[in-house]
This record gives C-alpha cells, sequence and structure tokens, in this order.
C-alpha cells in the first residue's frame, strides 16, 4: 500500500518528546566513503546479512536512490521484498514507487514524504520501536541529528573515487559493541556507536 503523507509542521516538534531510538545503519570506508556512481564500493554478504536482520519488519526512512536501488535488486533477484514500512524521502511530490515485477509487495508500507524531518516525525508517531535511517548520504547528513545509535561497518579500504559520504559522527563516543571480521575478500569492523 502506498500512502502520500500530508504533514504539516511549525518547527520540528517532536512526537511526545520520548526517547525513542532513532537509528543508522550504513557500511563506510576508511574515509567515510559510502558510495561511487550510487553503487556501494564492495559487496560484503555479512554486512548485508546484518542489515536485514537490524531492519526486518522495523519502520525505515529511505532517500528515494537509495530505496530505488534495493527495489531494482530485488526485482531482478526475485527475492520476496523485505517487510518494513518504507517511509521514502524525495522532492517529487507525485513519486510513485514502481513495484512491478516485486515479489511480496503487499507484506510492506510504503510512504512518500518532502522531508526527512517530516518522516522521523510520522514514524515517531506512528511506530514505538527502533526506527531507522537507511540511506543514502543525504538522508545520513539530514538525519544524524535525531539519531542516538549507529550500526557501522566499518570496511578497511580507502576509496578515492568515492563520490557520497558519511556525515560526521564524533559524537557518538560510546562503543557498544565491536568486533573484526574479515571474507577473505575484506577486512571490516562491526560497531554500534552511542551518544555519551
Amino acid at each position: 500500500m502506498i500512502r502520500r503523507a500530508k504533514v504539516h509542521l511549525v518547527g520540528v516538534i517532536w512526537a511526545g518528546g520520548t526517547n525513542q531510538m532513532i537509528s543508522i545503519v550504513a557500511a563506510i570506508g576508511k574515509n567515510r566513503e559510502l558510495g561511487i556512481k550510487d553503487k556501494i564500493p564492495w559487496h560484503i554478504r555479512e554486512d548485508l546479512l546484518r542489515f536485514k536482520n537490524l531492519t526486518l519488519e522495523k519502520t525505515v526512512v529511505v532517500g528515494r536512490k537509495t530505496f530505488e536501488s534495493l527495489l531494482s535488486y530485488y526485482q531482478k533477484s526475485q527475492r520476496p521484498f523485505p517487510k518494513r514500512n518504507y517511509f521514502i524521502v524525495t522532492k517529487n511530490a507525485d513519486y510513485i514507487p514502481d513495484l512491478k515485477n516485486v515479489v511480496e509487495p503487499e507484506k510492506s508500507q510504503f510512504r512518500i514524504f518532502k522531508s526527512v524531518d517530516e518522516a522521523i516525525f510520522e514514524a515517531k508517531k506512528n511506530d514505538k520501536g527502533e526506527i531507522f535511517l537507511i540511506g543514502g548520504a543525504s538522508i545520513f547528513k539530514q538525519g544524524i541529528k535525531y539519531a542516538n545509535r549507529l550500526y557501522l561497518t566499518l570496511v578497511d579500504g580507502d576509496y578515492p573515487d568515492a563520490d557520497a559520504y558519511f556525515p560526521d559522527y564524533s559524537d557518538f563516543k560510546k562503543i557498544e559493541s565491536e568486533e573484526k571480521r574479515s571474507d577473505g575478500k575484506y577486512t571490516y569492523k562491526f560497531m554500534t556507536l552511542s551518544k555519551v
């Protein structure tokens, strides 16, 4: 089901002032690289599984380009589309996701928002669980100020051709967990960070 959200905000007033968890999930290179020409510069299966396990059946705030890259992957693979509440942020007020050739899209909900602020505001009103910001770079940049926790995959590599970067996250000083990994091709670290 696709619903166009009509939200009118005067300033930003968060629903109920709760301590609701807003989290970001991202994989980044040594220099905070996220992507090159709208593509992720690595393929780490464990990272993809971690992402899926963290966000399945949750509300995710996602930019249109990132959403469409997910959609394209599932259209090509013919795997069932993961069940989530997708809060899609786009400047295009008439945007409707192209769900043809997607397996099981009816298990998910799709809502369209014109800003990250509106999407988070509505997510907090409608979902009392953990809410995830899943990209791309613009969503992370606009939304990091609202995040309480980061689930990062730190890829041990330099990507000089990168054109998308994760924002500064120096406010997230508390290490909740850290686990070094390698898949034979990439060395990386799963980290969970929170603000002190």
